[in-house]
């Protein structure tokens, strides 16, 4: 799909004792396609005449650095296919479009319509500002990272422990080593150690979870020595 080409124009005018002269300014962004305006009149078919786009101010004669020529019918020579008369040439429309224009592009321009007669040549002298595209700033994504086993460690020397462990305190909890054990000996007594704080903390919890079971042998207690006592009184 063609770029949208939305030129701003600054139209400065001055006037010199032969050729007619006019200065433009005409502002867009990179990757755009950017139009260049240059027009003449034409009241019938023997008024249709030469033109050139160059690279610089205007010449005395013909144009410097030359991109493209029209001899008012058609193209009939190109610097580039990047530059393009997209107008009705034989309306006098030999506006010049940029097409998919870079920073290089930024410069002065002269469009130069070829009138009979002497110093009778249109002169028009732009000035091409490229400026870069605008870039929206993204919002930061989050990535996140897994962590894996440290290279050359074997399975000898480290284990995964995948029980599901109730919640306790800090202070409660078995100090893990900060490396791997040394030797099969040494996995075995940290995973018997494990073991007796597993059972030692569901013993804990099963407390927990049921202490109306402790009230109720507490009150059976109470009964059989407040019973005891009665039959000690009766028999003294």
């Amino acid at each position: 799909q063609e770029a949208s080409t939305c030129p701003v124009l600054y139209n400065f005018v001055f006037l010199s004792t032969g050729s007619t002269v006019s200065e433009l300014i005409v502002i867009g962004e990179v990757g755009q396609n950017i139009t260049v305006p240059c027009y003449y009149s034409v009241w019938n078919r023997k008024s249709i005449t030469s033109m050139c786009w160059g690279r610089d101010r205007c010449p005395s004669s013909k144009c410097t650095r030359p991109i493209i020529w029209t001899d008012g019918w058609r193209v009939t020579e190109q610097h580039s296919s990047r530059y393009q008369l997209k107008g009705d040439l034989q309306s006098g429309d030999v506006s010049l479009t940029i097409v998919d224009a870079r920073e290089a592009d930024s410069g002065t321009y002269c469009c130069r319509v070829e009138i009979p007669g002497l110093f009778n040549d249109q002169l028009t002298n732009h000035k091409v500002v490229v400026k870069k595209a605008r870039i929206s700033t993204a919002s930061p994504h989050t990535y996140t990272s897994e962590q894996t086993s440290a290279p050359g460690s074997t399975s000898e020397s480290s284990f995964t422990v995948t029980r599901t462990w109730p919640s306790v305190s800090a202070s409660e909890a078995p100090q893990t080593a900060s490396a791997p054990c040394s030797g099969p000996s040494g996995c075995l007594d940290v995973t018997a150690n494990l073991q007796i704080w597993q059972d030692n903390t569901s013993v804990s919890l099963a407390s927990q979870q049921h202490p109306e079971r402790g009230l109720y042998i507490g009150i059976g207690s109470c009964a059989a020595l407040l019973l005891i006592l009665i039959l000690a009184l009766l028999l003294t």
